[in-house]
């Protein structure tokens, strides 16, 4: 017993005393979208939660955009699992990529170590006021008299997963939008070019609040804190429209398990700090946290389910 026990210390040790010393370099935390979107906010936010936890160590925003986030997540998936490369990772590039690229050169439960599930926000379906609909009933009546417009940030993004499960929800049929920048999309919706958007909390908000879109409908169990005034799907009678995008944070596959615990442990303890929770209310976003092994299991989930809903909606990399 005595041997076993000398052993299992013996193997544990270089993991332990690899996390004591680390970091001994800065951090590089990988952001598979450019500068400005969603994750790149997130990205910093989260970069900054790391610096503070590690009492000012150096953490670096690396921006590796391209292929719906694969670039950056492949770059990833073959750094060395020293704790000094890391990724967040979003609701795209590790549950619904997997199924919409059939060459993708990740795996994305095998080839990252999960370290902590980060935050989420919700999605809206936002109109121009001169549309003439105020709710989501007299959208859905208006959309059976002719074809409406749906416009995402991109194909299999959470837009576009928002358009399939509206379709699913109501039975309606209307045109989906996929732009390659969020950004144009929100001006052709101001311009008239579109009728409707699926879009996130923080890149709406201000043009709800300046009267220049109608938010219809937000996914989520209650209303959001910072768009008080628009109600739920689930309150318009369309709870099946129930998607949130969110954000992780992985390393390189065989982390060890040391490192592991001490990063979700520093992320966590940062969820909980009054300064993060001002940053997350400013950009309509809500913190998650919890063990590594929860983020696998929740990832695994959401796999499953992206699966289903995009095999029935027939998406594809092209749709």
């Amino acid at each position: 017993m005595k041997r076993r026990a000398l052993l299992a210390s013996s193997l544990l040790a270089p993991g332990i005393a690899r996390a004591q010393a680390w970091p001994d370099r800065p951090i590089r935390l990988v952001v598979p979208f450019p500068g400005g979107s969603s994750t790149d906010i997130l990205g910093r936010i989260a970069a900054q939660q790391l610096s503070r936890g590690l009492n000012g160590a150096t953490v670096v925003i690396d921006n590796r955009a391209g292929a719906g986030g694969t670039i950056g997540s492949h770059y990833v998936a073959q750094a060395a699992p020293d704790g000094l490369t890391l990724l967040l990772g979003t609701i795209g590039t590790h549950t619904v990529n997997p199924h919409l690229m059939p060459n993708l050169p990740y795996d994305p439960m095998r080839d990252f170590t999960p370290i902590i599930a980060h935050s989420k926000t919700k999605i809206l379906l936002v109109v121009r006021p001169q549309l003439g609909v105020r709710s989501m009933a007299e959208f859905v009546a208006l959309a059976r008299t002719r074809p409406l417009s749906v416009a995402s940030s991109g194909t299999g993004t959470t837009g576009h997963l928002a358009q399939a499960l509206l379709g699913e929800a109501t039975g309606i049929t209307t045109t989906h939008v996929p732009y390659r920048d969020g950004a144009r999309a929100v001006t052709d919706l101001l311009s008239g070019q579109i009728d409707s958007m699926f879009y996130h909390t923080q890149f709406v908000r201000s043009h709800i609040e300046a009267g220049t879109m109608l938010g219809l409908g937000i996914t989520g169990a209650t209303r959001s804190d910072v768009l008080p005034g628009v109600p739920t799907f689930g309150e318009a009678g369309l709870p099946a429209i129930n998607i949130e995008a969110w954000w992780a944070l992985y390393a390189p596959p065989r982390l060890p398990a040391p490192l592991t615990q001490r990063l979700n442990g520093i992320f966590n303890a940062a969820l909980a700090e009054p300064e993060t929770r001002a940053a997350f209310a400013r950009n309509g976003v809500e913190g998650m946290g919890g063990s590594p092994e929860d983020l696998a299991n929740f990832q695994r989930a959401e796999l499953s389910r992206w699966r289903e809903v995009i095999r029935r909606a027939n998406i594809t990399a092209d749709s």
